[in-house]
């Protein structure tokens, strides 16, 4: 045993000790609390992710366990994306509107589905690479092509990020691939690819598939040619989030509710027989010829009342069918507040579900403003995704072909979402034309404002004045119409005067 020789401590100094430790503790999460996360805790980026397979399990209906609700899900995309369409970029330089226009033109498909993908999952990579001998065969008019690839965001295994001002530095993308070489032997790997600025870093864990090289090479671009479409990002969050997790809950109540409705109709869909009897004993003898009830039971006996249209009854005894009400009519009012939920979490009108139209007459007016907001927040979140892929096409296209462009902004011009249908927008049109006319013949409006008002609804319309020379304004335009409207005009007149004079020399020769 050892003994200690410092003296001992006092109980007032230990408790003064434990309460300044408390003090001391309390002041540090307070400090934390009103400073947040600049002097207390470090920075941490959310790097949870949507459940990808789910989420298309989900879209393609395929989940088991949400087999008759799952199929509201695929509508909530599609009608957002098909609203949405794909953007149209506009440079000031001719030669970059030129690229622009051939590399996005020839992959709108594509397009197309990077917005299903992103609101579906959460999360759509785009890597932009030129191929020089990539179906070279099939591509004879250019030796060397931009290729527009979608990664899986499953490939995605990290984002490398600058811990000061959260820029991406590299991309780790992480696949696994299995094969069958010339023997017809299994083969699979694990192939990692380190993406960045300086170099591109390839490893493979596993058998080596055919033409991949593992190693490092330069990158010779300056800069990652991969665009993260995140779908409703936010800054603490790496990932995007799936328009599907909100409404997921509702899918699986509205299947949970419709498989309880089915599966009691079923039980109750064929009516019971309801027998009143005073004697059972002779009611069996004279109907199914049992003579000895117990005996028959004992034996596991049955009764079947095929090919017994006649029943023989004693006085008081009756008989009656028994029907339980439908269990659907039963859960209706709750699947339609579930549907309901749908409708609004998702901010789809109803009629995109297919309703019958006296029903959803009044939502196609009422709700389709909804799925326009909805529209213009989803292009607007996207913008910045297109624009840096925008410009990385461009980048790409003057280091390897050697052009100069004077810029590489760009911005982007979408379909109008137009709610009217083709009557409507015609009678709104007309409408506006009247209106225009009576007020320029009146003096109320110059030509110039008409026509700078009706611009607004005529999409080839120009300026009524061009600052560019080589744009014709809408006045010139008017003017050469006119001109050729008149030309057309006496060339009709010569025709007519000339056939007259025609026919009065025919009549003088006779």
């Amino acid at each position: 045993m050892v003994l200690s020789t410092k003296p001992a401590r006092p109980r007032w100094l230990s408790w003064a000790a434990g309460e300044i430790s408390k003090l001391r503790n309390a002041f540090s999460t307070l400090g934390w609390r009103i400073a947040g996360a600049t002097y207390g805790a470090a920075y941490r980026l959310d790097s949870n992710r949507v459940d990808y397979a789910k989420a298309r399990a989900l879209y393609n209906n395929t989940d088991d366990n949400y087999k008759l609700g799952a199929g509201l899900a695929k509508p909530v995309i599609n009608t957002a994306v098909g609203f949405m369409g794909v953007p149209r970029f506009r440079s000031e330089d001719e030669d970059a509107q030129v690229v622009l226009d051939d590399f996005f033109g020839a992959n709108v498909s594509r397009e197309q589905q990077t917005h299903r993908d992103a609101m579906r999952d959460g999360d759509c990579f785009v890597w932009a690479t030129r191929e020089e001998a990539e179906d070279a065969v099939l591509y004879p008019e250019s030796k060397t092509r931009l290729v527009y690839n979608i990664i899986p965001p499953e490939q995605v295994a990290q984002v490398v990020r600058d811990p000061i001002t959260r820029a991406v530095r590299e991309y780790v993308l992480k696949s696994e691939h299995a094969w069958l070489d010339d023997a017809g032997n299994s083969r699979k790997c694990t192939v990692t690819q380190r993406i960045s600025r300086e170099k591109r870093v390839i490893k493979v864990e596993g058998d080596v598939p055919p033409d991949v090289q593992p190693g490092e090479e330069r990158n010779p671009w300056g800069f990652i040619p991969i665009v993260h479409f995140k779908n409703e990002g936010d800054e603490t969050e790496e990932f995007g989030r799936s328009d599907l997790e909100a409404i997921e809950p509702f899918l699986k109540a509205y299947h949970d509710v419709m498989l309880h409705a089915i599966q009691g109709n079923r039980m109750h869909s064929t009516p019971r027989l309801k027998l009143k009897l005073k004697d059972v004993a002779r009611f069996l003898a004279n109907n199914f010829g049992i003579t000895d009830p117990k005996k028959f039971a004992e034996q596991g006996g049955t009764i079947k009342l095929d090919g017994h249209e006649l029943l023989i009854f004693m006085d008081e005894e009756d008989a009656e069918f028994i029907e339980v009400k439908s269990a659907i009519g039963d859960a209706a009012e709750l699947l339609k507040f579930l549907f309901y939920c749908i409708v609004d979490t998702s901010e789809t009108p109803e009629f995109a579900f297919g309703v019958h139209t006296p029903s959803s007459l009044s939502s196609v007016k009422e709700q389709m403003p909804i799925l326009v907001r909805r529209i213009a927040r989803k292009r607007e979140h996207f913008t910045e995704a297109w624009q840096r892929l925008a410009r990385i096409v461009l980048a790409m296209t003057a280091q390897a072909e050697g052009k100069k462009f004077s810029t590489y902004a760009t911005t982007l011009k979408w379909d109008e979402i137009d709610p009217r249908d083709e009557k409507d927008v015609a009678e709104t049109l007309e409408r506006i034309v009247n209106a225009l006319v009576a007020a320029v013949q009146n003096g109320l409006m110059s030509l110039d404002a008409a026509v700078q008002f009706l611009g607004q609804y005529v999409e080839t319309m120009n300026d009524f004045l061009s600052d560019d020379p080589q744009v014709p304004g809408e006045r010139e335009r008017i003017i050469k119409t006119r001109i050729l409207m008149a030309r057309l005009e006496d060339g009709e007149l010569a025709e007519e005067e000339q056939k007259l004079i025609g026919k009065a020399l025919g009549n003088a020769g006779d």
